[in-house]
């Protein structure tokens, strides 16, 4: 039996249903939005303002060209970046939630939203891959926008990607009960 997978925003449903998106391509998604869900509630009790909508909707999506490339399902590759954007974009989906797509993989990139980072954060953190430069620029956007000691700060994140860390075993099997294709 297929383990059930978090929910995903009905947009975003029926978004996958029309591309008919392979199921691991789902279970991904669904997974990197449940972590992201989980970091975005962190970072607003921290007092970070942030476009929860966008930050959500971006992780749901963000690797929506796979189904354009379905070769990087289970191989490396970075096609699907700009394809999925331009998926997104002919589909009439604003560029505030679209861009995620694009910019997933890119939070050295100048203008980098905290929304950015925190979906490249959440798409590492989902299998328990910690990313230092990554998270040294999280750190540095939350202790900026909250006004609290970037070591205090640190800890706070180090404590939250571990415990998510901790359930990565979880996550990936649930992955790999859904098939490529």
């Amino acid at each position: 039996m297929t383990p059930a997978l978090p929910p995903l925003p009905p947009a975003v449903v029926d978004l996958l249903d029309a591309l008919d998106a392979p199921p691991r391509l789902r279970a991904h998604l669904a997974l990197v939005h449940e972590v992201a869900a989980t970091i975005a509630d962190h970072c607003a009790a921290t007092g970070l303002d942030l476009d929860r909508e966008a930050l959500l909707y971006g992780a749901a999506t963000h690797d929506i060209g796979k189904t354009v490339h379905p070769e990087e399902l289970s191989g490396p590759g970075s096609a699907h970046e700009p394809a999925g954007h331009t998926l997104l974009r002919e589909r009439g989906v604003p560029e505030r939630l679209a861009r995620f797509a694009r910019s997933h993989a890119s939070w050295g990139e100048p203008g980098v939203t905290v929304e950015e980072l925190l979906v490249g954060l959440a798409d590492k953190a989902w299998k328990n891959s910690r990313v230092r430069d990554l998270e040294d620029r999280v750190v540095e956007r939350l202790a900026t926008a909250t006004g609290r000691a970037p070591w205090e700060v640190f800890l706070d994140l180090d404590d939250l990607l571990t415990r998510i860390g901790d359930d990565a075993p979880r996550r990936l099997a649930v992955q790999a009960a859904y098939p490529v294709r």
